[in-house]
């Protein structure tokens, strides 16, 4: 990936990360208190094959006790699993009022291991029996260059599970097909409920998440294909000089396409490309998504919204796009469009109830429930 993105996309990736370089600041830092407290895990289930990017398994053979999490995405996955009471660390820690409100609480107690990556060493010294990872060997995140090796997780009784559907997108070997579904996350959510031992509740957030994608789906199916909109999602956060594209291969795509729109950029084989602003021009999207990342305070975060539009008003080079000339824009952030999740089923909803407000209905109900 590209190491001008790192306070962008990156950002995202991290998810609730309140700024590049910044942490939450919450916890000791080294797990002991939480390790010594955690709770057992169920026995049930067992033994579970899981592969990483490269398609190598490993059979976790019980319900780990103590879990470290690479950023806040795989904390609130955990959290909604039901086994956040098994978490004695991470990195990335979500920013204030990132968590959903019946999460925060418990997830501010989770120590801190690093306020980005967590350092190796901290990791492997961390007393974890599994280290649940979103990222893989993301350049971006300093995955390939600083993580440790599978030897090193086995030395230090380590079990290493990846969230697939993030961090093999930009791998090789991931599909090169536009990804039209969440099929992947749904997958990921399947795969650590099994090895936390809380597969009935994978599947209580699975389904809800297919009933809210489904309702929109049944309410588009009429819509044809050359009538759905165009949609750029514009990461301010990645910066202005240069955009970066959100590609097929990415989340995004599925969120959007989900939605009843059409990625401008879903045709790149990859998860994030670097674009140009003639590319976006030449698009012409018919709407954008202003994707900024939570900045710790709904007055910040809503800030950082008015930047992003301020900047599409003024430059040049977009401001006569038909979207901003229509003030076709959509507040969503990063973190609910590009990092999976069970909020990947609001954001396919909040973008098909503004694209296709005759047909879709904005739905205020929590998710995760």
């Amino acid at each position: 990936m590209r190491p001008r993105v790192v306070c962008g996309i990156a950002a995202a990736v991290a998810l609730f990360a309140t700024a590049c370089g910044s942490g939450a600041g919450n916890g000791n830092g080294n797990g002991t208190a939480a390790a010594d407290t955690a709770k057992a895990a169920p026995a049930s289930g067992f033994p579970v094959k899981v592969a990483d990017c490269a398609g190598k398994e490993t059979t976790v053979t019980k319900a780990p006790t103590k879990i470290v999490t690479s950023n806040a995405a795989s904390l609130e996955m955990l959290l909604r699993l039901g086994a956040g009471d098994r978490v004695i660390g991470t990195g990335f820690p979500p920013g204030k009022g990132t968590l959903p409100a019946e999460l925060a609480d418990q997830g501010a107690k989770v120590p801190v291991l690093g306020d980005k990556t967590i350092p190796k060493e901290k990791l492997l010294g961390s007393g974890a029996d599994l280290y649940l990872d979103t990222f893989g060997a993301m350049p971006m995140m300093g995955g390939a260059a600083t993580a440790p090796s599978e030897e090193e997780y086995a030395a230090a009784g380590i079990q290493h599970v990846q969230l697939l559907s993030t961090a093999c997108a930009g791998t090789p070997k991931a599909a090169k097909a536009p990804r039209t579904d969440l099929a992947a996350v749904e997958d990921d959510l399947r795969r650590v409920g099994a090895v936390t031992g809380t597969a009935a509740r994978a599947e209580e957030l699975v389904t809800g998440m297919e009933q809210r994608i489904g309702e929109v789906r049944t309410a588009l199916a009429a819509v044809p294909a050359e009538q759905r909109p165009s949609y750029f999602l514009f990461d301010f956060d990645a910066g202005t000089k240069q955009p970066t594209a959100v590609c097929g291969r990415q989340v995004a795509n599925a969120v959007i396409t989900l939605a009843g729109a059409r990625n401008v950029f879903a045709d790149c084989d990859a998860d994030f490309k670097p674009g140009s602003w003639e590319d976006v021009v030449a698009k012409n999207p018919d709407w954008i998504q202003l994707a900024v990342r939570n900045r710790g305070s709904e007055d910040a975060t809503r800030k950082a919204y008015d930047d992003a539009e301020a900047f599409l008003r003024s430059f040049p080079a977009t401001q006569g796009l038909t979207a901003v000339q229509q003030g076709h824009f959509i507040r969503l952030g990063s973190e609910a469009t590009t990092i999976a999740g069970v909020r990947n089923a609001d954001a396919v909803r909040q973008i098909a109830a503004t694209v296709h407000p005759d047909l879709v209905k904005p739905d205020t109900a929590k998710s995760g429930q």
